[in-house]
């Protein structure tokens, strides 16, 4: 269940501004890890499905926006693994539904929609308590996926690595694939985690509970870079737009609007206002989100070529 073939693969960019600047940048491929449960998402879900499978639990339950990368891969993956599937889906149906939510169904996902005002208590006991009384036995995943076994899952990006590299960036939602690079660092070299969405703080404190969780320490190695959101979750501007298909037309690699896009367009504004010094290696991390492109063009009119 869950196995890797074969670590996935690392990419050097070349460009003008990164030989002008002196420095290297990477990124690792977590996109192609599988064709449907795409980039941290396998990581995320991997020891999730283990446990699960191992308590004979199954019914698997979790929670997301109706273009939720989460509940695609969560609803594949129940799918290919044996385990019933239950989304609770933020906001009302819409028909017809949007690519992410039709493929979930497809997938066999009993989704569940709720209005924004009960979604907001997706994490409190006694809402937890009344899903277990009207679904059973259910083995209960938070939105995005991010818990101490995801943690462990992205974990795995770092020790699949055998060169060095002096920084690591990472995109963060709910900041558990973050969480686990941290950890696997084990607080050496340098990480920047570049929000997709507003409340920095949060998430910061997110992050080092889930790094606590796992580790049982508090590392210093890393920091969130807030600048570029783009004003919010899935917000953007037609200078990300441009960035996204360009960096396809000259690197071959797709980026998705909400998380990886983001995370580049701000890595490379870091290089061009000379954050990082000459000689340094950097490694992006891909992870994934592809699906999302769909249910994107569908809404803004094929943007991202």
């Amino acid at each position: 269940m869950f196995e890797i073939q074969k670590p996935t693969a690392i990419q050097e960019l070349k460009s003008e501004l990164l030989q002008q600047k002196q420095i290297r940048l990477f990124v690792k491929r977590e996109d192609e890890i599988d064709s449907v449960i795409s980039g941290n998402k396998f990581r995320k879900l991997k020891y999730n499905f283990i446990k699960a499978k191992e308590s004979g639990i199954t019914k698997i339950l979790s929670f997301g926006g109706a273009y939720s990368n989460h509940i695609h891969a969560l609803a594949y993956a129940g799918n290919r693994y044996g385990l019933k599937t239950i989304g609770i889906i933020r906001g009302e149906r819409i028909e017809p539904l949007n690519p992410t939510l039709k493929d979930a169904e497809d997938f066999g996902m009993q989704m569940v929609f709720v209005n924004r005002e009960t979604y907001r208590s997706k994490n409190m006991d006694s809402f937890l308590n009344d899903l277990r009384k009207q679904y059973g036995d259910i083995y209960i995943v938070p939105e995005g996926g991010s818990n101490v076994l995801a943690v462990q899952g992205c974990t795995e990006i770092i020790e699949e690595l055998n060169e060095e590299f002096d920084y690591i960036c990472c995109s963060c939602g709910t900041g558990g694939t973050l969480a686990g690079i941290i950890c696997g660092l084990a607080g050496v070299k340098n990480v920047l985690g570049f929000p997709a969405l507003k409340g920095g703080e949060f998430l910061k404190k997110d992050i080092g509970r889930l790094i606590f969780e796992y580790s049982d320490k508090e590392f210093n190695n890393w920091e969130l870079i807030p600048n570029y959101h783009f004003r919010g979750y899935a917000k953007f501007d037609w200078d990300l737009i441009s960035f996204i298909n360009d960096f396809k037309s000259e690197f071959g690699i797709p980026l998705d609007p909400v998380y990886t896009g983001k995370m580049m367009f701000g890595v490379f504004d870091l290089l061009r206002r000379d954050f990082f010094s000459k000689g340094t290696k950097i490694l992006a991390i891909h992870t994934g989100g592809l699906q999302g492109i769909r249910g994107f063009n569908e809404r803004f009119g094929n943007l991202i070529k």
